[in-house]
């Protein structure tokens, strides 16, 4: 359906762990708003799998894989002038960050932040970030009920640290407007009332970091 406000974002940027909802939201999006869909290219990457099956063996080439990757394809999106109309996108370039905190060995941390720093001058800031927040039990299901091959070996105590990390990162979040999404309680692929809501919450103006509560739950 698309929407009645119009949209005070020209690049939005949906965030959240593994199984948090991000490609869903970021296609419904995309298509209310008529913008550009940008997703990340996860299956891409061929270390994946064997990083959830020996994460200390594979974790430095997994991480610079993800690095360059997402560096080549926010490259092209500048280059081809994509940023023209509305772009939604499934990653934020910093959150990578994330990931090499609690993967990386220091001397592997120390290699990647230089490599890292120097490609974040170039990167463009979102005009909106939304972070999708899920409890680990609610992370858990969705990723056992997607079936994806490579994430069969994904052990529950990762997801918990990752879920904290993500948690502690968007805490601190002050680069750009920051909605906060709980979604333990929601299903926008499936319940048109809490996506039209939410995407309502969305078109708001707003600046600082604000959460998004239902209006069910106002009344």
């Amino acid at each position: 359906m698309k929407p009645a406000e119009s949209n005070p974002w020209r690049y939005i940027v949906v965030e959240g762990v593994i199984g948090a909802g991000k490609t869903s939201l970021c296609r419904l999006l995309a298509d209310s708003l008529d913008a550009r869909l940008t997703l990340e290219v996860v299956e891409e990457n061929p270390f994946l799998p064997r990083f959830y099956q020996d994460r200390a063996a594979y974790a430095f080439v997994t991480q610079n894989f993800f690095l360059l990757s997402r560096y080549q394809q926010q490259m092209e999106l500048v280059q081809l002038d994509l940023f023209s109309g509305t772009l939604v996108a499934d990653y934020l370039f910093a959150k990578d960050r994330i990931f090499a905190n609690i993967n990386l060995a220091d001397d592997e941390l120390r290699l990647y932040e230089r490599l890292a720093s120097i490609l974040e001058e170039r990167i463009r800031r979102p005009d909106l970030v939304v972070y999708l927040q899920a409890s680990t039990e609610v992370l858990m299901e969705r990723i056992r009920w997607r079936g994806r091959s490579y994430e069969r070996d994904i052990e529950e105590g990762y997801i918990q640290t990752l879920n904290e990390a993500y948690n502690y990162f968007f805490f601190h979040y002050e680069d750009t407007p920051l909605l906060v999404v709980n979604t333990n309680e929601l299903d926008f692929v499936k319940n048109p009332q809490h996506y039209d809501d939410l995407l309502h919450r969305i078109l708001q103006p707003f600046t600082g970091t604000q959460y998004y509560v239902p209006s069910w739950k106002e009344e």
